[in-house]
């Protein structure tokens, strides 16, 4: 019985620093679309601003999510060896 909790609490461990990642990417997407936006309006630019901060948004996003991943996955290698 022990056993089978170590086991659960080591698979928890490892899956816990990839369970964020989806949150973080959508937040930075429409934090930049809502930026966007608010900044359109008060600027009378719409469309471009709302645009064009929502791609800077995704590409932000997704490098942050890249960049996690990476550094996860070198520390995990890091533990295998250890």
């Amino acid at each position: 019985m022990k056993d089978d909790l170590s086991k659960i609490n080591n698979s928890y461990s490892k899956i816990g620093p990839y369970l964020g990642l989806g949150t973080q990417l959508a937040a930075t997407v429409i934090i930049m679309f809502f930026l966007g936006k608010y900044l359109d309006d008060q600027l009378e630019f719409f469309p471009w601003l709302t645009i064009s901060f929502s791609i800077i948004g995704a590409f932000a996003g997704i490098y942050n999510f890249i960049k996690t991943v990476l550094q996860i996955n070198s520390k995990d290698k890091i533990d295998i060896k250890n």
